[in-house]
């Protein structure tokens, strides 16, 4: 059974998708070596002959960079901006994404195709918990209070697919949140990323002795560790008005 799919770029008529079992492997480049799961050929002058390797394991992927000089990219298209360097001369490097675009920059061009890891396993939910104290969230998020409706309309840009949109400003978050929440002001809005940088632990509470350096760029670290670590998703748009 076929562990990835590697679909070529679209409009590409020469390449069909390739499905790789584990431990089968395939070179793409300008003039790819053939191997049994066959050859992914880039027509492009800027592509090396032999650019790199896909190789599949199980659940997931890697990807040998064979280029000297190149560095390849491997973006996460669900992920909000989220992706992975392969420097020149990585060997196998494990790429963690379900679905994947491999991006070769080539003479002044940017080429790209995608490669999707359909067997991805995750425990049980419903696995039994061990006795004992729980674990303490790392960033206890209340999704029924009114800082995670900032947050998730701080995030939305950048989760509908535009990694690097502008933020929103304090006026158009004010905006956005009206049809959810009538009484929000600027103020309301302006206290609750204050709060949120204290409970992300950006920076510490207003009634610290040491209140440490000023944080710069207050909403971009917010949006940076929520999108990092998933803390926000595309699911939580539902809270706010559909567009």
């Amino acid at each position: 059974m076929f562990s990835i799919i590697v679909v070529p770029a679209a409009g590409d008529r020469t390449n069909e998708d390739f499905r790789l079992g584990p431990g089968e492997s395939l070179e793409f480049g300008r003039e790819p070596a053939a191997s049994g799961a066959g050859r992914l050929r880039i027509a492009h002058a800027g592509v090396s002959r032999r650019a790199g390797t896909i190789s599949a394991t199980g659940t997931h992927w890697s990807l040998t960079n064979r280029s000297r000089t190149q560095t390849y990219v491997v973006e996460n298209p669900e992920g909000a901006g989220e992706h992975m360097k392969v420097g020149p001369g990585r060997i196998a490097a494990p790429v963690p994404f379900e679905f994947s675009r491999v991006v070769l920059p080539s003479a002044g061009d940017l080429l790209s195709f995608d490669v999707w890891a359909p067997r991805h396993e995750y425990l049980d939910e419903h696995v039994e918990i061990a006795a004992g104290e729980p674990t303490v969230s790392a960033f206890p998020l209340d999704r029924t209070k009114r800082y995670f409706l900032v947050l998730a309309a701080l995030c939305e840009p950048r989760l509908r697919g535009l990694p690097l949109a502008p933020l929103p400003t304090v006026d158009q978050l004010v905006e956005r949140l009206r049809p959810v929440w009538p009484g929000v002001t600027r103020a309301t809005v302006q206290w609750n990323i204050d709060y949120l940088a204290v409970k992300m632990r950006l920076k510490p509470r207003p009634d610290a002795a040491d209140l440490g350096p000023r944080v710069n760029g207050k909403k971009t670290s917010l949006v940076s560790l929520a999108l990092r670590f998933d803390l926000v998703g595309e699911h939580d748009l539902t809270h706010l008005a559909p567009r």
